[in-house]
């Protein structure tokens, strides 16, 4: 039974070009490696040593760091015991009628109510301490594993003539830079995975989930059928904008508000040349038509291409947001702040309680792309 499930997961038709098979990889010259996919399943162990790598990161650098530039963790204000509110915040928000159902049962004023339902969240929303040391932590390693996979790359010829990544493919031998380049970027999403029921929960957790999730697929996919080549320069353009991504988000932090619109200037700018021009008419180019003219289409070549040309509509859209809020912060002299990490004041109480339902949803709604510190822009 399991025989026969790795034999079909596996299938040699599905995973290589005609005339090829896993033997042949198994078997390569003296001295040559070919990629194995199980050499990949070390990242899940070397996933739990980034984490703990994160967490004395977090204490031992960020957290000085924080305390530096005058980042306090903060104290919520504790909301009133009230073991009627509670049960309802553990469940849902409660909308007008049963705010309007709250006041009497309660005998207390709606706006009350509305307080206590903010102070509520608060306890439970992290400090700009916490969400500090957590960008620190992908800023540095998004700038380390850049560095790394620029000083790795710049040598290959496969970064200048894109032609090189698929000549003689799949014999091409995997270097000991390469398979290190992979195994941290897949350890990173994988401890991304996990860390993400710890970390700040964001409006767009499940989308987030979804996203590591498509994520380290992609990259065990690529490595499965030796497109280790085409993958490194892959994750290279992809990083370089997440660098400038979190290092906005530290100034927004730190309260360098100029500094922070620059900086999310110079992002808008890197993912424009990085995700919608390298990209698609460097890499994905080569990847559809010149390995077609080389090494001919099979099975998962369709599924790969498939998953590059829907990434690349997501970067269109994910731009698009972006000059939103790059436009805001030219011309206004701000970058809005987080949406999803719903922070709300008196002032958002006095709004919603006296404006019209319908009108709040609509500030709600147009407010929801203008979100700095939010991860849409993720790999």
């Amino acid at each position: 039974m399991t025989s026969s499930i790795s034999a079909w997961i596996w299938n040699e038709r599905f995973w290589l070009p005609e005339n090829v098979s896993w033997a042949d990889l198994e078997h390569p010259p003296p001295g040559v490696e070919y990629p194995r996919p199980r050499d990949i399943l070390y990242a899940l162990p070397l996933a739990a040593g980034v984490f703990l790598l994160r967490i004395l990161f977090e204490r031992l650098v960020a957290k000085p760091c924080a305390h530096i530039l005058q980042i306090q963790p903060g104290v919520p204000r504790q909301a009133q015991p009230n073991a009627v509110l509670e049960k309802l915040y553990q469940s849902k928000c409660p909308d007008i009628r049963q705010l309007e159902g709250l006041s009497k049962q309660l005998d207390l004023d709606v706006r009350k109510i509305q307080r206590w339902f903010r102070v509520r969240r608060n306890q439970d929303r992290p400090s700009v301490q916490k969400k500090f040391c957590e960008s620190m932590w992908r800023f540095t390693f998004y700038l380390g594993i850049f560095i790394y996979g620029i000083n790795h790359l710049w040598s290959t010829p496969w970064t200048w003539d894109t032609r090189q990544c698929w000549h003689n493919y799949p014999f091409q031998p995997v270097s000991p830079g390469q398979y290190s380049y992979y195994l941290a970027e897949l350890a990173f999403y994988w401890s991304l995975m996990f860390s993400q029921f710890i970390d700040i929960k964001r409006k767009d957790f499940v989308i987030m989930l979804v996203h590591h999730l498509a994520t380290i697929i992609l990259i065990t996919f690529s490595y499965a059928n030796n497109m280790l080549r085409a993958g490194t320069l892959v994750m290279c353009v992809h990083d370089v904008s997440d660098i400038f991504l979190e290092a906005a988000k530290l100034a927004n932090y730190a309260k360098y508000q100029r500094l922070c619109d620059g900086l999310f200037v110079v992002f808008s700018i890197s993912f424009f040349i990085s995700r919608l021009v390298i990209f698609p008419f460097w890499i994905i180019h080569s990847v559809l038509f010149e390995s077609w003219e080389i090494a001919g289409p099979y099975q998962s070549w369709w599924l790969f291409n498939g998953l590059l040309v829907v990434l690349q509509f997501l970067h269109i859209i994910w731009f698009y947001l972006i000059m939103g809020i790059a436009i805001k912060a030219i011309f206004k002299g701000k970058v809005a702040k987080d949406d999803r990490s719903d922070v709300e004041t008196s002032s958002d109480e006095e709004l919603s309680s006296n404006t019209d339902p319908s009108q709040t949803q609509t500030l709600n709604d147009s407010s929801h792309t203008s979100n700095l510190n939010g991860e849409t822009c993720d790999h």
